[in-house]
């Protein structure tokens, strides 16, 4: 918890249940700021209250309207920049444009690299203004930044916790389509691992899950088609349960009818995203706050503390 002096928490539009979670963890009240829109489309940004030498911290994450979450944050951290305060953070659970991170084809664009750009020339210089986020789409974004990053965050100490407070880890095995996190997740539990590799036209499970209880593990689901194709796939190799953990939660176009006619028992998302409107529509989604580690990650941040520790462990 922090005493209040000399740290501003304002958030955007695009998650503000998020943003009263990690005040209230932190003791504090949300600053305030008007954000409205003019007649032809543009967002206007109005800082309410004194940020002059103080930390600032913007929350605003990459969903729903991404384009407006993203000018909003750009804005804000403009805004409080010309304010003159001291340093600026913005804490961006979700990074917009995220899967665009590479030249993948021809005349390609690389978004993402535009995104850190505009989020740097909006108020981050490299002494004072950092940025944390969760489970980057891909690790290099991270080099896209020019300034000082702070400890990226993940999500994998909440889903470990997760795994071992409802579910009897010597029964697991993890799965997963890529061997990074999750190879680190079953290592952590003592659990076997496979791979979920996609072959040309087929699906390849790469382990054993047979008569266990499997549980996928990424980085995202969007419409859930791979995410519920592999769920049967598992139960058709002889899994007795099949659950999914995934840190963001996008949920989009036909994503709630897929889960809920899958042989998944559950989708654990994080609330990176708005979560309430999906849970209220689909029976399998459950959600695990990631509200505590980002409240504890602006408090050691504001106390020049070490933050590494959270990608160990779950604060309390």
């Amino acid at each position: 918890m922090l005493n209040g002096t000399g740290v501003k928490i304002f958030t955007g539009t695009s998650h503000p249940e998020l943003a009263e979670i990690i005040a209230r963890r932190l003791g504090l009240s949300l600053a305030k700021a008007e954000i409205t829109k003019s007649g032809i489309g543009e967002t206007q940004v109005c800082i309410a209250e004194s940020v002059r030498e103080n930390d600032v911290y913007v929350i605003n994450t990459g969903c729903g309207a991404v384009n407006t979450a993203l000018m909003e944050l750009c804005i804000m951290i403009h805004a409080c920049k010309i304010a003159s305060a001291k340093r600026i953070t913005a804490v961006v659970p979700l990074f917009p444009y995220a899967r665009q991170d590479k030249k993948d084809k021809s005349r390609a664009p690389i978004t993402a690299k535009l995104v850190a750009n505009m989020l740097q020339k909006s108020g981050c210089d490299h002494c004072h203004r950092k940025r944390c986020t969760m489970d980057l789409h891909a690790s290099q974004i991270q080099g896209f930044f020019d300034v000082p990053v702070d400890k990226w965050l993940y999500a994998e100490p909440s889903s470990i916790l997760y795994i071992r407070t409802h579910f009897d880890v010597k029964n697991v095995v993890i799965v997963s389509p890529d061997a990074g996190g999750a190879t680190s997740i079953a290592d952590r539990l003592g659990v076997d691992f496979a791979l979920k590799a996609n072959a040309v036209s087929r699906m390849v499970l790469v382990g054993h899950a047979k008569d266990k209880v499997a549980i996928l593990v990424d980085d995202m689901a969007d419409t859930c088609g791979t995410l519920c194709l592999a769920a049967q796939h598992l139960a058709e190799a002889g899994a007795s349960k099949i659950y999914a953990i995934v840190t963001h939660g996008i949920l989009s176009g036909n994503a709630l009818k897929n889960v809920e006619e899958s042989v998944l028992e559950k989708l654990i998302v994080t609330n990176t995203l708005p979560q309430s409107e999906n849970q209220a529509n689909c029976s399998k989604i459950e959600v695990i706050d990631i509200g505590p580690v980002l409240g504890e990650v602006i408090r050691r941040s504001h106390y020049g503390e070490s933050v590494s520790k959270l990608f160990h462990e779950v604060p309390y």
